[in-house]
């Protein structure tokens, strides 16, 4: 006996005539012309605000584009001026480069110039208000130096305290400094307790561990 499916198979769904056609066409036409009435009421009540959001989307787009290409206009000046202050080894356009710019580009230009003339002014500056650690660390390193003959051991100590952390680059030669302090002040102990620090830390730098092993 066939199944119900297979007798639904068999059976043939009737052919439309000319006015199932023509109804077809008015139901959709109908349904047509109820959307566009929609679609035109819904325009006709909201249209200023979607204007208002077109113009914004518009509006931060475009300041958008300006700004990047501001941004960017900025960078490649920056950095021609950068060439030209070193090729022509002037340490004052250097200076003025660090004031008008920012970021480590800032530090580099102000650490340059320091190097050209020897200003220890900038140094200062740059050990004081460096953008980025490595160059204040840098610049203390430096005034350390120029500065540790006027510094008692336990002021240089606590003037690289911050580089006492191995997030520090200079963390290792801030610690080897310190101790060349104690030792020059006659302060033998203290000094050997930085030397110790040094040379039984496994990832100091095999040359920083020679200095610190000859002078303990």
């Amino acid at each position: 006996m066939a199944s119900i499916l297979e007798r639904n198979k068999k059976v043939k769904a009737p052919k439309k005539t000319r006015a199932d056609y023509a109804e077809d066409a008015l139901y959709r036409e109908v349904w047509e012309e109820v959307n566009n009435e929609k679609t035109q009421r819904f325009i006709r009540k909201y249209y200023r605000y979607m204007v208002a959001a077109a113009l914004v989307i518009l509006i931060a787009a475009t300041a958008v584009q300006i700004g990047l290409r501001t941004h960017r206009n900025a960078k490649l000046a920056t950095a021609a001026n950068y060439e030209t202050a070193i090729e022509n080894i002037d340490a004052n356009a250097l200076a003025a480069l660090s004031r008008n710019s920012g970021g480590a580009t800032a530090d580099l230009a102000l650490f340059q110039a320091y190097l050209i003339d020897g200003d220890t002014a900038k140094i200062e500056a740059l050990a004081d208000k460096g953008n980025s650690r490595d160059f204040r660390d840098l610049a203390k390193i430096h005034v350390a130096s120029i500065r540790g003959d006027d510094m008692t051991a336990a002021e240089l100590e606590k003037y690289l305290s911050d580089l006492n952390t191995k997030s520090s680059p200079y963390y290792y030669m801030g610690r080897l400094m310190v101790a060349q302090k104690y030792l020059a002040d006659g302060d033998r102990a203290t000094a050997n307790k930085w030397l110790d620090k040094i040379i039984n830390d496994a990832d100091a730098p095999a040359t920083i561990s020679a200095q610190a092993s000859a002078l303990r």
